[in-house]
């Protein structure tokens, strides 16, 4: 399973449990709350790291350069959307 994925589903499982929900929420107050996280993770059950997730967003940014126009030195700056670990807590936050 790849971090994706196991991001989808942990959300998911953060649904249904407050519980978790929780706990997944307070890594953000650690030290190094990207660390914590990751433990949790694997806590869980879902082998994620740190590189995991960098990896997950740096490939989604350059599959998106590489669709649009080519993939040349025209291609739209995006900002954020690389980011896997922040826009899951931003969904979370949501539920």
């Amino acid at each position: 399973m790849d971090a994706v994925m196991a991001l989808e589903e942990l959300k998911q499982k953060a649904k249904q449990d407050p519980d978790l929900k929780k706990r997944i929420m307070n890594t953000r107050t650690e030290t190094d709350p990207m660390a914590a996280f990751c433990r949790l993770c694997r806590e869980l059950g879902y082998p994620v790291y740190e590189m995991d997730l960098i990896q997950a967003g740096e490939e989604f940014y350059a599959a998106i350069k590489r669709s649009t126009n080519g993939g040349g030195e025209n291609s739209p700056v995006l900002e954020g959307e690389d980011d896997f670990y922040e826009l899951f807590f931003a969904e979370l936050a949501d539920l």
